[in-house]
């Protein structure tokens, strides 16, 4: 997380670096203003490829997240499956095999 801080950083200092160059630079009014509308449409598609990445990338680790808590609830239902099943063969063992050994 602390890379992608430093990337977000690194960008937006290059960004204002290209601008205050771009205004400084021995270029007409309206032929600077043209070019900084345009990188600004560059930055803009910029931004918006980026937030469609991150949001496929979040959704598909929603479907990860999704995919492991089933079958992570699957294994429990399972464990108190056998759980109870063992509970129950314990309980029959004790009243069948129990009265028997209390007699001997």
């Amino acid at each position: 997380m602390a890379d992608e801080s430093k990337f977000s950083y690194f960008f937006l200092g290059l960004g204002l670096g290209v601008a205050v160059g771009v205004l400084f630079a021995p270029q007409s009014g309206e032929d600077t203003r043209a070019l900084l509308r345009s990188k600004a449409g560059e930055g803009t598609d910029y931004l918006k490829k980026q937030g469609e990445t991150l949001r496929e990338s979040a959704g598909e680790m929603v479907e990860r997240g999704k995919s492991t808590l089933g079958r992570q609830k699957d294994q429990l239902v399972a464990a108190v499956e056998a759980g109870k099943q063992a509970y129950r063969d314990a309980v029959a063992e004790e009243s069948t095999g129990g009265a028997g050994a209390q007699q001997s």
